[in-house]
């Protein structure tokens, strides 16, 4: 499947964003969902993911009750709701099929989108 995640920008922090994620399958549903950041010189990290139905989440220890993970899968999208941002969220987002029991991503990356949070 092939994705494309936007939304990204500058914010300060404490600010709010929505990232979006589009699939080009129409099998879109049969997957479960995630979304991944990189800092500039660290390694790709986990950040959410929802199941094949939206009905459960998974969520990154640093990321709880601030970012909220959903999908519609009649529109073949996936959005991440991240509410206040800090510093340390700056980094590039990527949206990806995942493995369920190893929360790690399926297939090739997409596009990603670049988030920059300001202190």
């Amino acid at each position: 499947v092939q994705l494309q995640a936007s939304g990204g920008g500058l914010v300060q922090a404490g600010g709010s964003l929505r990232l979006s994620c589009a699939a080009s399958e129409r099998t879109f549903s049969i997957y479960n969902m995630g979304w991944f950041r990189q800092a500039p010189g660290k390694e790709r990290e986990f950040v959410a993911a929802i199941s094949r139905s939206g009905l459960s989440t998974s969520y990154e220890d640093s990321v709880k009750g601030r970012f909220t993970i959903s999908r519609n899968n009649a529109k073949n999208t996936v959005y991440l709701q991240m509410n206040s941002l800090k510093p340390e969220d700056t980094a590039v987002y990527y949206c990806a099929a995942v493995n369920w029991a190893t929360m790690t991503a399926l297939g090739s990356w997409g596009q990603g989108t670049l988030v920059t949070v300001s202190s």
